[in-house]
């Protein structure tokens, strides 16, 4: 028997294990990343992420040291809006632009970043720095802390644009 397929429709939204990941007015909620590529030219997309860490470290978009995939074969685009924050509220805030580039083999190298800092408190005798860091199909950004014991949260937002130049 023939089976006719029908539309997706859920007037009341979409959830997946009770979490309300589309409502009803087609707000798109707690979502780990967000990936938008045009039907029409498969070769690229964009995707959104948001990277985490303490102190000095390689940050990770969850608790198991995962970082940002990068595909084989791509020129990627990528920004990084920074915040960075002790507990007694001194606030570094920058971008980051880069550009990366992934081989046949996956090295990701950073060929280039501009560097924005846009609020930067840190106190005299203290050293917070980011850096983009590129590894094999993995992108990220190393962190350090120096001349303070507090601890120094990080957090990134990040937008990879990437289109495969093979």
């Amino acid at each position: 028997m023939a089976t006719q397929l029908e539309k997706f429709d859920s007037s009341g939204g979409f959830s997946v294990e009770k979490i309300i990941h589309i409502d009803e007015l087609h707000n798109a909620k707690e979502l780990n990343s967000l990936e938008i590529k045009n039907s029409q030219f498969t070769d690229s997309s964009t995707t959104n992420y948001i990277l985490r860490g303490l102190n000095t470290a390689v940050l990770q978009l969850d608790n198991v040291g995962t970082q940002i995939p990068i595909a084989s074969n791509t020129l990627n685009f990528i920004t990084g809006n920074i915040i960075a924050v002790n507990p007694t509220g001194v606030v570094y805030g920058a971008k980051i632009e880069s550009v990366a580039f992934a081989n046949s083999a996956g090295l990701v190298s950073v060929l280039s970043s501009m560097n924005t800092v846009i609020k930067d408190d840190i106190p005299a005798g203290q050293t917070w720095s980011i850096e983009p860091l590129g590894a094999t199909n993995r992108f990220s950004y190393s962190t350090t802390r120096a001349g303070t014991t507090n601890v120094i949260k990080w957090v990134v937002s990040t937008q990879v644009i990437s289109i495969e130049w093979q």
